[in-house]
């Protein structure tokens, strides 16, 4: 635990620096970066990976993206502390309890949430610099680059991407876990994301602009009004969800 707080320290504020994370975000990164190392070097390595992996992606077309989502997404690159935990909580919990109990359906658990966030986050970040427009997962109407619950081709290839890139790590490291599983986890956990953004996340609309959003307050500086979805459901609540059910399926596949 002492060398996951000074590494996972070390490492989270390093990214606060680069811009990868905000003042609160490298918080919870220290911890979740904690409690994963205390599980064994192999825990906070894979959680690295992936974080780097992210961070990286997100930084690919920065400009282009800016333009086609800023004005409808919530929060910009910089993860604050509700995204750390609401991507990598579930991990988070399970290292602890592998901790406790040894148990090995922990590393079911842990590698499928992490591949479900890997893969949503992959889907996101490279499907956004797409030419066309997404389409909505439920109606199947195109909608604006960046909405919650659109899908495309680029994105769906890029979901399986960041799947295999997880549980490749996962092999290499010698977890327990069924190859197959974790990819399959890793997708029905973005898939899981996309419906539920489409369906219960809170939708908002603003008034000036005529135009869809998930920002309170519009890029305009105009206060949204809530058109749909479940109030206080925001994005980071679908994050937290696509992990579990990422979790879930590849514990069952296991």
């Amino acid at each position: 635990m002492i060398a996951g707080l000074i590494g996972g320290g070390i490492f989270a504020f390093g990214a606060r620096r680069m811009g990868a994370l905000s003042t609160s975000g490298a918080f919870a990164g220290t911890v979740v970066g904690t409690i994963a190392l205390a599980a064994g070097w192999s825990w906070g390595i894979l959680l690295v990976a992936h974080f780097i992996a992210a961070s990286a992606l997100s930084k690919l077309g920065e400009k282009r993206k800016a333009q086609r989502i800023g004005a409808v997404v919530e929060k910009g690159d910089r993860r604050d502390a509700k995204q750390v935990l609401a991507n990598g909580g579930v991990y988070a919990l399970a290292a602890i309890a592998y901790t406790l109990s040894r148990t090995s359906a922990w590393y079911a658990i842990a590698i499928g949430a992490l591949a479900a966030s890997a893969a949503d986050t992959w889907a996101t970040e490279i499907g956004t610099l797409a030419g066309r427009n997404p389409r909505s997962i439920i109606s199947g109407e195109p909608v604006p680059a960046g909405t919650s619950g659109g899908v495309s081709l680029v994105g769906t290839i890029a979901s399986l991407g960041g799947a295999l890139f997880i549980a490749s790590g996962e092999a290499m490291a010698r977890w327990p876990v069924p190859f197959t599983a974790v990819v399959l986890g890793g997708l029905a956990g973005a898939m899981a994301d996309s419906v539920l953004g489409a369906t219960l996340q809170t939708q908002r609309w603003c008034d000036v602009c005529a135009k869809p959003t998930e920002r309170p307050v519009h890029n305009c500086g105009t206060r949204t009004q809530r058109i749909g979805g479940l109030r206080g459901f925001d994005n980071d609540a679908v994050n937290a969800v696509c992990s579990g059910v990422g979790a879930l399926v590849a514990l069952l596949l296991s």
